[in-house]
């Protein structure tokens, strides 16, 4: 009698066990659609100074009224990508010149590679952890509070009415922008799936 109660619970498990490695797989894939038609937008501060941290931000702004129409015209995260990859020479110098006109001699870095983010929540849609393609710009040591977004699709510079509008202009399909933009306890399942494939995909990885 104790064997076969041991049996059932062993099977009720196995099958807790699968569901959950099918729901983290669907997660995990949801994850990587929105990974791979994405580019967000990374700036990191000197230093966590209030006065550093105010320039972060006007760094911030320009980068964005920068990019908001090119990333706009670009019909794919590729074009998008190629586009930011030219003007990183110019990326660089129009931070430079926000640090020079406040007096400020730090250096500017501005790079496109592939970065780690964390869960975040923004004006009108929310993002789950893991590693996209980032427009990054590091000023000075960088060693400050840091600013996520995103600058592919251009919604961060969209309020949060037009993030459906945005980001369909841009290739993303009503299924990635729903689960971007679901409110309820079905929405925190999902992306605690997502953040617990990402830490163990991170973890085989090393």
């Amino acid at each position: 009698m104790k064997k076969s109660k041991w049996n059932e619970l062993e099977i009720a498990l196995l099958v807790l066990l699968a569901v959950c490695l099918l729901t983290g797989a669907m997660s995990l894939r949801n994850q990587d659609v929105l990974q791979q038609k994405m580019i967000r937008l990374h700036v990191v501060a000197n230093s966590d100074s209030d006065r550093d941290q105010t320039l972060k931000l006007q760094v911030r702004d320009k980068v964005l009224a920068f990019t908001e129409q090119t990333m706009r015209a670009s019909a794919s995260r590729e074009e998008a990508n190629n586009a930011l990859r030219e003007a990183l020479p110019q990326i660089k110098s129009m931070a430079e010149d926000i640090l020079r006109e406040n007096d400020c001699s730090d250096s500017v870095e501005a790079r496109l590679e592939p970065a780690e983010f964390p869960l975040k929540a923004y004006d009108g849609f929310r993002l789950p952890a893991g590693e996209y393609m980032a427009l990054r710009v590091l000023i000075g040591e960088a060693a400050g509070q840091n600013w996520w977004c995103v600058v592919y699709p251009p919604l961060c510079m969209a309020a949060a009415s037009d993030v459906r509008e945005t980001g369909i202009a841009c290739g993303m399909e009503q299924e990635e922008l729903s689960l971007m933009q679901e409110e309820n306890e079905t929405y925190q399942v999902k992306f605690r799936f997502m953040e617990l494939w990402e830490q163990l995909r991170q973890w085989l990885g090393k």
